[in-house]
This record gives structure tokens, sequence and C-alpha cells, in this order.
């Protein structure tokens, strides 16, 4: 059974109206990147708690989680309230198999997310191991709408520190958006503009990490397995390893 950590929020970004980001001083928490752990608050006499994945890597002290607000959700909306000093509880249990220690070496690591599945690609961009292990990675962030493609400005400093080893490509399915592609992501990967903004696709250099809604894991599963690419099994090794977010 997990125990809890009191932390306190040193910051609460808002991206949008529903899109928020809470940095927290804690107790320092061992975890792989990639991993979640649960966050929560005490409404009344019930601890309410849901699983963030972690936006900071292992080494940063601070933790940062990414959420949206879920309008009639318990705990949310309250979250996305919180200011500057205020408490909440962290779970002492990281947990998640979504970490470069399950996924197979190869020559490319893609990193497929939707809305605020770009948490746990964002802590494993920012370790060592990542690129280590891999030559180039690919970063594909699917929104809705333009103003939801968070975290630019740490993107495009990992993209400087990583000259011609990262590639980022936004998607935006309910606008046009300059810069980013339109759409889905698994029609870009069938009509082939996927890989004309980034890397070539194929079995022998590509591995595919997946998180976020369950249709887009689902449907760009479908995608790549029309390219011969299969799901990742300890027992029968491939090449897609995957993550929803509900």
């Amino acid at each position: 059974m997990s125990g809890w950590l009191q932390g306190r929020v040193i910051e609460n970004r808002h991206w949008t109206e529903t899109l928020f980001s809470l940095r927290i001083s804690a107790p320092r928490l061992a975890f792989e990147a990639g991993q979640f752990v649960r966050i929560a608050l005490d409404v009344g006499s019930e601890r309410i708690a849901r699983p963030f994945s972690f936006v900071n890597p292992p080494h940063d002290p601070v933790l940062e989680f990414y959420g949206v607000v879920v309008p009639e959700g318990p705990l949310s909306p309250r979250l996305a309230r919180l200011r500057a000093g205020d408490a909440l509880w962290v779970a002492d249990n990281p947990s998640g198999f979504l970490v470069l220690s399950e996924v197979p070496p190869a020559e490319d690591l893609w990193l497929v997310a939707t809305g605020t599945g770009l948490a746990p690609f964002l802590s494993i961009l920012r370790t060592e191991t990542c690129w280590q292990r891999y030559r180039r990675a690919v970063l594909v962030h699917g929104v809705r709408h333009a103003r939801e493609l968070a975290y630019r400005e740490l993107i495009d400093a990992l993209r400087a520190e990583r000259p011609g080893r990262l590639y980022y490509v936004p998607f935006v399915s309910r606008e046009q958006a300059p810069g980013a592609l339109a759409g889905r992501i698994p029609a870009a990967i069938r009509d082939g503009r996927l890989e004309a903004a980034a890397l070539p696709i194929g079995r022998e250099r590509s591995q595919f990490m997946l998180c976020g809604n369950p249709q887009m894991l689902a449907d760009v599963t479908a995608a790549l397995a029309e390219r011969g690419l299969r799901k990742h099994r300890r027992r029968a090794p491939g090449h897609i390893t995957t993550e929803a977010f509900w």
C-alpha cells in the first residue's frame, strides 16, 4: 500500500482555460522517465487522487505535472485553482511501463502523443539514456487547436541542445496552424506526410512510444501495422509501446 508525501505548489501555469502545469516542491521520489504517480487533495473527509505523468526528468528535484480540467471531475478543477504555497499530496510509489528500459534499441525513437500525453515524453527527452540509446528522436504532438501546443519553449530548447537529432512535428486537427500538420496522425502515417516532415519509418530502424487517447493509440497502431510494425511485448519484441491516458 502506498504512502503519501506532502508537497507544496511552486507554480501553477495555465496554458489555456483547461490546460495547466503544476510545479511542486516535495520529498525526492525515485522514478524512471515516462512513469506516473498519483497526486491528491483532501476534499472533506476524502482524499481524491488521480495519476499524472512526470514532466520533469528524474534528476530534477522539482516535480512537474501537466493536466487538463475535466469540468465535472472531483480533482482536476481543484488542482487548476491551486496557487503557490498551497499543499497537496504525492504518492510515494511511481509506476508505469512507458519507459525506455522496456523499449528495444533502434536507430530512431518516435514519441507520439495527444493532449497531455506529451508529459512523459518531455521527461524522457531530458535524460541521457534517450540519447545514448537512439541516434534521433521524433516528438509528435497532436491537439485540436494551436493554442494547446504547450511547452514550445522547452521543446525548442531541447532541439537546440541536440541539433539534427530531435525532430518536432505538431498536429492541429480543427484549424489551420502555421508550422503544424493538419488532421490526424494516423492519416499522415498512411499518406506519407509524417515521414516527409521527419524521418523514414521502418521495422529495422524505428521504435514507437504512444501516449494519449485510446482511439489515437488504436489508430496509430493499426497504421503502423500496415507498415509491418507490431506491438512490443517482453516475450515477443516489437516496435510499438503504448499507454492510454484514460
